[in-house]
């Protein structure tokens, strides 16, 4: 699952609390191809290992990511960083819109400012802490309704825009990237639908076969990882392998 990078590497999972988050961090922490692993989250992260440094992180704040970047500063290059944060529903009624009667400026503003802005600022942090006398990745959790040519439905303006907004952040970072490390990876990754809070209100349509335990999805994106090259940089890959359409 982890061939591809030098051994032994180095990773980071941003939003090891969640629940596909929480299942990068258990399996790159019980892989002995990995050295170290930092794992930072805003709440409690479940895994524990010999390896592994826990912390918290607020993306909302810039001195937490400053301090995030302290932190992954020391020591060895990073040879994989995936940020696994996302918001699709929450309290007060926060939840995907079916019609434009229902946009709202707050909505939007917090589903850019989580699913957007906190990964680029996350990036603008760790891409230059990336190795680049070999593979490097930076990825980031992102989703098939984010792709404007895959939009058949409508609906969910938020989190589509969002995610759209995502992917075009990281296709310019990986130009940019590609500059200072030929052979980096930076990508965005689609899981497919995962029984997480995230997905628990609109699960009930999906098939069986379609709904992926959170270890499932993230054994299934670490080997799509393992099998990109710097030719596949800025795109956007499902669980299956697959690049889906921006």
């Amino acid at each position: 699952m982890l061939e591809s990078y030098r051994v032994p590497l180095r990773a980071a999972v941003v939003g090891a609390g969640g629940g596909i988050g929480g299942a990068f961090t258990e399996i790159l922490a019980g892989d002995p191809a990995v050295g170290r692993l930092d794992a930072f989250a805003r709440g409690p992260i479940q895994v524990e290992a010999a390896k592994l440094r826990a912390h918290h992180l607020d993306l909302d704040d810039e001195a937490s990511l400053d301090a995030m970047a302290a932190v992954l500063g020391e020591g060895e290059p990073l040879d994989l960083v995936i940020v696994a944060t996302g918001l699709l529903h929450g309290p007060d009624g926060f939840a995907p819109e079916k019609t434009w009667r229902q946009l709202e400026r707050e909505r939007l503003l917090r589903s850019f400012a989580v699913n957007a802005v906190g990964p680029a600022l996350v990036a603008k942090r760790v891409l230059p802490l990336l190795r680049r006398d070999g593979k490097a990745v930076f990825a980031a959790l992102s989703a098939r309704v984010g792709s404007i040519e895959d939009n058949q439905l409508g609906g969910w303006y938020a989190y589509r825009a969002s995610k759209a907004a995502l992917n075009q952040l990281l296709r310019t970072l990986s130009i940019e990237l590609a500059r200072r490390a030929p052979e980096a990876v930076c990508v965005g990754l689609h899981p497919g639908t995962v029984e997480t809070n995230l997905s628990a209100p609109f699960r009930s349509g999906v098939a069986a076969d379609k709904l992926f335990e959170p270890s499932f999805a993230a054994a299934r994106l670490l080997s799509v990882l393992d099998g990109l090259t710097a030719a596949d940089t800025g795109g956007l890959f499902a669980w299956d392998g697959q690049r889906l359409p921006f």
